[in-house]
């Protein structure tokens, strides 16, 4: 789950960690009045949605008027900003953040992460502030630095003194660097975040570190701890059908392709992808029903599919061992009534109960087809689907 920098920054504040006063606006009165109790004589006015490359889509401006504020915000709320992660489509802006302008010396980047290959927390940090890190890492990987932090001891005094080493602060800033990275680290685990990308991390003519930006993502599976965090979500930065799925637990996500696929286990679910692009065509979406799903969630889930209009053909591949082909038969077929399935579908059913499945589908009055294993099941909905 994503957050906004203003709910980042919120965050980051009970856990002592500096950043510059704002407040969120959702209307341009709200927006000037946020200026007026912040004082200036610089603010910034920030589009608030879950993409980076703001700035170079003309979401970000810093301005130095109460007047400047009020055109900026008129000209932002409603616009669709386009950035690099938005894609051509954009994202529809819905909230500003109002906040005091820095005099900037130096733009640093810090980041912290669950680094999967060795079960550790990571910090990355570099000299190389306000660039895209991926930029840095293709054109200066030199430049970038990785901090491992042992979990069974925890935060220690000589990650702060390293990580402010490789960002070249040296006396009071490289104190302050210490209690910032102890006070994110606090944070991350607090909060069972994923990522916590600091970009910038500034620091200021008058020698303050201070966080610029702040991007957030939480572990999903972590969130039943955290009502505080559930709160913040915002379900209009959010895919309508990736909200559908949630409501049932469903893991999916949207892709661009034209198949649908709906498939029982991640890494089937994967190989399912992967096995529809050797033979031509492209996924429409992400879409594990889990291992025990009911006839109900399997029915939301092919409705789920068929509501995307890219898609032109549907593959289900299950194996049944604690999922059982006869449950995943009868959502299909209660789902593909209730829509009026007018899209190919092909089934592939392996495992528990198969039988039973098979014949319900056959005996469903609906032109499904049956694949033998899956790469039959592929190669048809790939021929139906270019057929049509």
């Amino acid at each position: 789950m994503n957050i906004h920098e203003y709910q980042a920054k919120e965050l980051l504040r009970g856990f002592a960690v500096p950043v510059p006063k704002g407040k969120p606006a959702f209307s341009v009165e709200e927006a000037v009045k946020a200026a007026e109790e912040l004082g200036g004589p610089v603010w910034v006015v920030k589009a608030q949605i879950h993409a980076g490359g703001r700035g170079k889509g003309g979401g970000v401006k810093v301005v130095k008027s109460i007047a400047d504020v009020r055109k900026e915000a008129e000209r932002m709320l409603g616009m669709t900003l386009v950035t690099h992660q938005t894609g051509p489509h954009g994202r529809l802006v819905r909230r500003l953040y109002i906040e005091d302008g820095s005099a900037i010396e130096r733009e640093l980047y810090l980041s912290a992460l669950v680094d999967r290959a060795t079960s550790r927390i990571s910090f990355i940090a570099s000299t190389e502030g306000g660039m895209d890190i991926e930029e840095v890492a293709h054109k200066t990987p030199e430049k970038i630095s990785a901090f491992q932090v042992e979990p069974a001891v925890g935060y220690s005094g000589y990650l702060g003194r390293d990580i402010a080493g490789a960002l070249k602060l040296t006396g009071d800033a490289a104190k302050q660097c210490g209690q910032l990275i102890e006070g994110l680290y606090r944070a991350f685990i607090a909060k069972d975040m994923s990522l916590l990308e600091i970009n910038p991390l500034v620091l200021t003519k008058d020698g303050r570190l201070v966080c610029l930006d702040a991007k957030v993502n939480f572990d999903d599976n972590a969130l039943f701890r955290h009502k505080d965090i559930q709160a913040l979500r915002d379900l209009d930065e959010e895919d309508p059908k990736e909200v559908e799925a949630s409501k049932f637990d469903l893991s999916y996500i949207k892709l661009d392709g034209s198949i649908g696929c709906m498939v029982n286990g991640a890494g089937l679910a994967m190989a399912t992808m992967d096995i529809i692009k050797l033979y031509g065509e492209e996924p429409a979406n992400f879409l594990d029903v889990g291992g025990g799903a009911s006839k109900e969630k399997v029915t939301a889930a092919f409705k789920i599919i068929v509501s995307d209009p890219n898609v032109k053909g549907i593959l289900v591949n299950i194996f049944g061992g604690i999922m059982k082909c006869d449950i995943i038969a009868e959502g299909i077929v209660a789902a593909a009534k209730e829509v009026a399935l007018n899209v190919p579908l092909v089934v592939r059913l392996e495992g528990t109960n198969v039988e039973l499945g098979k014949k319900i589908l056959a005996e469903s009055g609906l032109p499904i087809v049956s694949g033998d294993d899956l790469a039959d099941a592929a190669q048809k909905i790939v021929k139906a689907v270019k057929g049509s």
